[in-house]
């Protein structure tokens, strides 16, 4: 009996433990996905590196590489977690485009980027592509493109400047875009709160936090995307608090990006919420029609001069693809990609009824919303527990996310008024019409309220 205990035990892997074999991987893209869609983009990604928690990947142009994450990156990583559950994010190399860095996909050239200064560098270089002259304005985006250019022109003026909005609609671009505007005459930090907490962590391990220290708070610029990352992690919170501060008293200037505003921040503490809003807060609607159009037109140019080759898309096309489109920009792009694609592979000039063909899986794509789902996203939107939100308190904090989450239930769901009464803890359906009327009524005549629906609906159509 202890012998074969000790057997099972030797036979056991640990996470940490698990190498991928790429080829049973790349079976199960094929099988997932289907032969054509695999054939087309799926067999041409290598691995180059594996860690314990991350991959990264080889695609042979940047072409291939934007259509790969814009259509397939959530469901690949979901397959590869199937392989390795530790996994939980992937990296993308050129390996053709670039020649130059193929040497740093090598595993002992990686493996030598020890200092913080070397890893910034190869993970958070500012993207000359990203810049102000290619961003494209609208609406949805003007104030914020507007108070971008200003911060280049009076640094520290507003202090800090965050921006949000949802994901894919240009934040990021246009945190590059400032860095690029002043780093001739500054000192810019540019980094993911990601990547910031990385380096926190290993410099505790290290016992080096005196560098990290030194590292950032030296910059007069300092940039960092997605704050919402630090969501929870109260010592990384606290590191982040001081960091701010000291930068603030030296007169740098800070911008930051996050996909909600300060105050919407869940298990963010008070203080740091308190700070991130005392400057300007701005935020990126998502973009009309018009903008839309726009940027498939400006899309289009670049592939022309990058490829130089001509793209012939009428104008019935590119509105079709643009009304049609209905989540975010770099998904409008996907879309975009996959048209082109299509008319250089079978060198055809398309119709709006060629486009609805090549598109039916993606515009026609059933999302199934249900309460259940309503009642989360909207508990997690406005950052209360759903419990509370269900409950019997009338509090205006819950009553008013609860009439959101029962006039989206009615809007996007089949269900009836009683049902839906009923998945809210059993009340009766007039509760459930009252709560339609107001918020129809609320969203009419209230910016805000209109802004916070069409997010938690943006929210539901993409999950």
């Amino acid at each position: 009996m202890e012998k074969n205990n000790t057997s099972s035990q030797n036979l056991y892997v640990s996470e940490e433990e698990k190498i991928l074999n790429w080829e049973d991987v790349q079976g199960a893209f094929k099988k997932t996905f289907g032969s054509e869609v695999y054939s087309s983009w799926l067999q041409k990604i290598t691995l180059i590196k594996e860690y314990n928690d991350f991959l990264i990947l080889g695609v042979p142009t940047r072409f291939f590489r934007d259509w790969i994450v814009s259509r397939y990156l959530d469901k690949i990583l979901e397959q590869l977690r199937g392989f390795k559950l530790s996994i939980n994010r992937i990296e993308f190399k050129i390996i053709e485009e670039n020649k130059q860095n193929q040497e740093l996909l090598k595993i002992n050239e990686i493996s030598k980027v020890t200092e913080i200064k070397d890893s910034i560098l190869n993970y958070n270089r500012l993207n000359p592509n990203l810049n102000f002259s290619n961003f494209i304005q609208g609406k949805s985006n003007d104030i914020a493109l507007s108070y971008s250019k200003k911060v280049c022109e009076h640094v520290s003026r507003y202090n800090p400047l965050y921006i949000c909005g949802g994901v894919g609609l240009g934040k990021t671009h246009l945190l590059n875009a400032i860095g690029l505007e002043l780093q001739s005459e500054n000192n810019v930090m540019f980094i993911s709160a990601e990547r910031f907490m990385y380096h926190f962590i290993k410099s505790i391990k290290k016992n080096d936090m005196v560098n990290f220290k030194d590292f950032f708070r030296k910059s007069s610029i300092f940039i960092i995307d997605d704050i919402q990352f630090i969501s929870g992690k109260e010592s990384l919170q606290e590191e982040f608090f001081h960091t701010f501060n000291s930068l603030i008293d030296k007169g740098s200037q800070i911008i930051i990006s996050a996909d909600r505003a300060p105050t919407k921040l869940d298990r963010v503490q008070e203080r740091i919420k308190s700070r991130l809003g005392g400057g300007l807060v701005v935020d990126i609607d998502s973009p009309d029609i018009e903008l839309k159009i726009k940027i498939i037109k400006k899309k289009i140019d670049e592939i022309q001069n990058q490829f130089k080759e001509n793209i012939n898309l009428n104008e019935d096309v590119i509105s079709y693809i643009a009304s049609e489109s209905k989540t975010n920009i770099r998904e409008l792009i996907g879309v975009l990609n996959r048209v082109i694609a299509f008319s250089r592979v079978h060198n055809k000039v398309l119709t709006v009824i060629d486009c609805k063909n090549i598109l039916k899986d993606v515009f026609n794509q059933i999302r199934v919303i249900t309460v259940d789902k309503i009642q989360n996203v909207v508990s997690n939107y406005f950052n209360i527990a759903l419990s509370d939100m269900l409950s019997q308190r009338r509090s205006r904090p819950l009553a008013r996310p609860r009439q959101i989450a029962m006039y989206l239930s009615k809007k996007m769901t089949t269900r009836s008024l009683p049902e839906i009464g009923r998945r809210f803890a059993n009340r009766d359906h007039t509760t459930v019409i009252h709560a339609v009327k107001t918020i129809s009524r609320l969203s009419e005549q209230d910016d805000e309220m209109k802004k916070n629906i069409n997010q938690i609906k943006s929210l539901l159509q993409e999950q």
